[in-house]
This record gives C-alpha cells, sequence and structure tokens, in this order.
C-alpha cells in the first residue's frame, strides 16, 4: 500500500504542490498525512500516525528529503528502521527509491546535504542578528511597554502600591509581561520589606 507524508513550516503555508506530487505517484487523498510544523520540532503527529501505519510491503512516498527529518540523525535512524520493517521510501523529486541499492546510498548522501543546508540557515540567521544588534537594532517583538511604562510598574510594585496582577490590568498585559520588567530581585526586596513593617 501506498502512503504520503507532507509537510509545511508554517499554518499559513500551503501543502498542494506536495499534495498534488503525491497524487501523481499514485497516492491516494486519503492516505496522505500532512503536518503543519517546522523540520526542527521532535512532535509531528501526522508523520508519527503514518509511521504507525506502515506495514511490510507499504511504500511512504514524500516529495523531498527536507520534508521528512530534523535532522541527519533522524533521518539516517528513519531510514533505517523502515528498512528493517519492510518498507520502501520514495522521495519523488529527488528520485530516491529505498528498495534500490543506489536508492539507499542517495539517500544517505542527501540526507548529509539536508543537515548541512539546515544548519548554514540557523548559521546565517544567527549572523544576521548579530549584525544588526552591532548596528544598534534589536531582533524579535517589540516590548509590550514603553521604558516609561516599565519604570512605573516598578515603582507601583516596589512600594506595594498594587499586586502584579493590579499593575498588569491597568497596562492591559498578562502578568508575565510585568513580571518581564520588573528588575531581578523585586520580589525579594518587597518581601524583605514587608517582613520589616
Amino acid at each position: 500500500m501506498l502512503f504520503g507524508y507532507a509537510r509545511v513550516s508554517t499554518a499559513d503555508q500551503n501543502p498542494d504542490h506536495q499534495i498534488d506530487a503525491l497524487t501523481r505517484a499514485g497516492v491516494a487523498k486519503d492516505d496522505i498525512y500532512i503536518d503543519h510544523a517546522s523540520g526542527a520540532k521532535a512532535s509531528r503527529p501526522e508523520l508519527d500516525n503514518v509511521l504507525r501505519l506502515l506495514r511490510d510491503g507499504d511504500t511512504l512516498k514524500i516529495t523531498r528529503l527536507d520534508r521528512l527529518g530534523r535532522s541527519v540523525l533522524h533521518l539516517v535512524t528513519l531510514g533505517a528502521d523502515l528498512r528493517d520493517r519492510g518498507v520502501g521510501l520514495h522521495v519523488i523529486e529527488q528520485g530516491i527509491d529505498t528498495s534500490t541499492a543506489e536508492g539507499r546510498a542517495m539517500f544517505g548522501m542527501l540526507s548529509v546535504l539536508a543537515e548541512l543546508q539546515r544548519e548554514l540557515i540557523v548559521a546565517n540567521t544567527r549572523d544576521g542578528l548579530a549584525a544588526a544588534r552591532a548596528r544598534g537594532r534589536k531582533g524579535g517583538r517589540r516590548p509590550k511597554l514603553t521604558a516609561e511604562q516599565a519604570a512605573l510598574a516598578q515603582q507601583l510594585y516596589d512600594t506595594g502600591e498594587r499586586t502584579v496582577q493590579q499593575i498588569a490590568d491597568l497596562f492591559q498585559v498578562p502578568r508575565t509581561t510585568i513580571y518581564g520588567h520588573l528588575e531581578p530581585g523585586s520580589a525579594a526586596k518587597r518581601l524583605l520589606a514587608r517582613n520589616a513593617d
């Protein structure tokens, strides 16, 4: 029996290209399992589902290796597990078929290249963020509180006039945001001040 697996990295990406390629390769639409998750994430429930269903003589079809594995180790381990269970792996766009010796060799080589590509992307992202920081730009989300609001939140907290929840309600943010803006050790100082009274 043929099974298909597709993955897109985010919920707003469209897996139609992969689904179309899998159906052209003979996989019924009901036998295609799709995850919306980063390749680096350990939890991919639809991949887990299809792996549980595969039996001796079945074939798992994917469009590219990077849709399947998180790392070289994961791909190689998964490939060996499928082979031990008598399950074939067919990577459509890269022409890999693990039922042949050549296909198994190509699977191993492309697994290494897929991991290298992922590591290069991570390194380039890290380098880009470091260069931006060196020029005074900060990455990530903008803080939910301005510097003035954070100072007022700290003051309200230090004087004991308001609880963290009341301060959060005042600025219409979650309590965790307030905790993130409080100076380290503020809670201990406040507790000591309260005990001194």
